[in-house]
């Protein structure tokens, strides 16, 4: 045991440099708490360095891969001459590099105490890391989440996405594990480089989160960008030779490819970190803390991946605020899982935010609330993008909008309003009459919200 007089100690001792741990450490040195914040590989986390940042990096490239394809459909003759997936690596590093130095700088700037290395909770009120430790009054567990390999190797032409994102050459062909957010987004991006892509789901959809006419509007776009999917079945076994790799399912049909990703998930970091020594209450790896994110143990809070729910950055983000908030005594207002906006940047792109038509039918009953769609067809910036896809609006009736959902190409740049709409607890009556700019995809909020209200303009 390190001598406590030596035993630096801090306001709040935070476990992991994510977008949950960093946020945290920010807001709590802005509200004058001395933070000693720990991360064994680079603050960022995830998010930053294998997540989010590099994957929308990769999507950005293939836009533009389909834009020089398509382009004659517009009257610019332009011709994909070829994809160089080193230099789309290199950019994607260069993108992520910038913003690595930028928070570097910016913790350094506030005062938060980095600690580097492996850290291990081993009191109530006290971290290890690497035979040194430290004391916060305030403990914040915020270690993250690793892709999940249901016991696949992981190695050669089987990958996850953090391996995927390290390739320098582009694949023939690929399989994709799993048809949630990240299975389609790497379908997304490997289509437009030319890949032949098959994505194999276990559940009976693509999306299977999604409101069902935003998966049907998907697959329909997958099928017709020619991304083909096996739904419904789950997979039994990978295998990989020098020649390629090879999937087959519980119904003894197979599939082979160059390459195999394995997207079927994510799973929490907490193994080994000494959280259940000290009786964090634990279920299957994730940490049960209270709708506070307290875990009912000592000064002990957890935030991010590693607390049930949807594994969002900006939901980890947003939890290291509050947390923060809490410990300071300022009440923070709770932000439910469900009302959180969340967007999957394939093409098309999909947003959503509150309950689906079939959450929201359980939740209030099916004959309690009211949907509209409205077609981007009679959107004019949409068909001036060439985009096809819908909004669509669930309502309590005679009560407020508790789900805005989206598909189509750009349509994540509309969840801005729509987390404001739900949130908000805004009525159709009372989105009706705000103008929406003209001409922008941002209009057909508008449009459907006229539609819901009963005075539809354009339907």
């Amino acid at each position: 045991m390190a001598d406590t007089a030596t035993t630096q100690e801090f306001d709040v001792l935070i476990l992991g440099g994510g977008s949950a741990g960093y946020s945290a450490a920010l807001r709590s040195v802005q509200l004058g708490m001395t933070v000693g914040l720990i991360e064994k590989a680079k603050v960022g986390g995830t998010c930053l360095h294998t997540g989010c940042i590099p994957t929308k990096a990769y999507l950005h490239s293939a836009e533009l891969a389909e834009n020089a394809r398509e382009g004659a459909k517009y009257g610019i003759n332009t011709a994909l001459e070829s994809i160089d997936m080193a230099k789309v690596r290199d950019y994607k590093d260069g993108v992520v590099a910038g913003k690595f130095k930028g928070l570097t700088g910016l913790l350094k700037m506030k005062k938060v105490t980095v600690i580097e290395g492996s850290g291990r909770l081993v009191g109530q009120d006290t971290i290890d890391v690497d035979g040194v430790q430290y004391k916060g009054k305030n403990i914040i567990l915020a270690s993250g989440s690793t892709a999940k390999t249901m016991g696949i190797e992981i190695g050669g032409r089987v990958l996850t996405s953090t391996e995927a994102l390290n390739m320098d050459s582009i694949p023939k062909s690929a399989i994709v594990l799993g048809g949630g957010v990240i299975g389609v987004e790497f379908a997304s991006v490997w289509k437009s480089f030319g890949v032949d892509v098959t994505i194999i789901e276990g559940l009976p959809s693509l999306v299977p989160n999604e409101d069902p006419a935003i998966i049907k509007n998907l697959e329909r776009a997958f099928k017709k960008r020619g991304i083909k999917f096996n739904t419904g079945t789950f997979f039994e076994k990978v295998e990989q030779n020098d020649d390629g790799a090879k999937v087959t399912l519980a119904d003894g049909k197979t599939f082979e490819a160059d390459i195999v990703l394995v997207a079927v998930g994510r799973g929490p970091v907490t193994e080994g970190l000494g959280f259940e020594d000290q009786g964090v209450p634990m279920d299957r790896g994730f940490v049960l803390a209270n709708e506070r994110l307290h875990t009912g143990v000592g000064n002990i809070y957890a935030i991010g991946d590693i607390v049930p729910g949807v594994q969002l950055a900006h939901r980890g983000y947003q939890h290291g605020i509050f947390v923060a908030e809490e410990i300071a005594g300022l009440n923070p207002v709770v932000v439910e899982d469900v009302n959180i906006p969340k967007v999957t940047f394939c093409e098309p792109e999909i947003m959503s935010v509150g309950y689906s038509e079939p959450k929201a039918a359980e939740k209030y009953g099916k004959d309690a609330i009211e949907t509209q769609e409205y077609n981007l067809a009679g959107n004019g910036k949409s068909s001036i993008l060439g985009t096809s896809g819908i909004i669509k609006l669930v309502r309590v009736k005679d009560g407020p909008i508790i789900g805005v959902h989206g598909i189509g190409g750009r349509i994540g740049e509309q969840i801005g309003e729509s987390q404001l709409i739900v949130n908000w607890e805004a009525y159709p009556e009372d989105l009706a009459p705000l103008i929406h700019a003209h001409p922008t995809q941002n209009e057909s909020i508008g449009e459907a919200a006229l539609a819901l209200a009963g005075k539809p303009l354009h339907g």
